[in-house]
């Protein structure tokens, strides 16, 4: 067993909640103004406000590991709606209509939802569901 095969299960936990943390503070930023931005004071029954409940609930799932997958499958369908509806309608390039970010996190959470936490994750601490990158290294 490789070095790379050691640390590859380490380094998705660390995905997990590196991206988790990133995505939990939009849902902060929009109910709980920290850190304060354009969108901080949206209303929770709009569909930003939406968004942003499942930023906060997912963000902190996804962050610590516990439901990753489905909570992880459900910020990725989120990302993609606001990459559809909000921001392809600016322009067909993802840097310039503002996208990058949203499709990033699209597919490194669709990732999430298929490989799982890791196994620095509450799911394993607590259900003891190992991750297919671990059962592979």
């Amino acid at each position: 067993m490789g070095f790379y095969n050691t640390v590859t299960p380490y380094l998705l936990s660390l995905l997990r909640f590196i991206s988790g943390l990133v995505f939990l503070q939009a849902g902060t930023s929009k109910f709980l103004n920290f850190p304060h931005s354009e969108y901080s004071g949206t209303p929770a029954m709009s569909l930003d406000g939406v968004a942003g409940m499942i930023e906060l609930v997912c963000g902190v799932l996804i962050s610590v590991g516990l439901l990753t997958r489905p909570a992880a499958f459900l910020a990725s369908g989120t990302m993609a709606v606001a990459y559809f509806l909000v921001l392809a309608p600016k322009g067909f390039f993802p840097m310039l209509n503002g996208g990058d970010s949203a499709i990033l996190f699209c597919f490194v959470f669709l990732f999430l939802a298929g490989a799982g936490g890791g196994p620095l994750s509450l799911d394993r601490f607590l259900f003891g569901k190992r991750s297919w990158v671990e059962k592979v290294a």
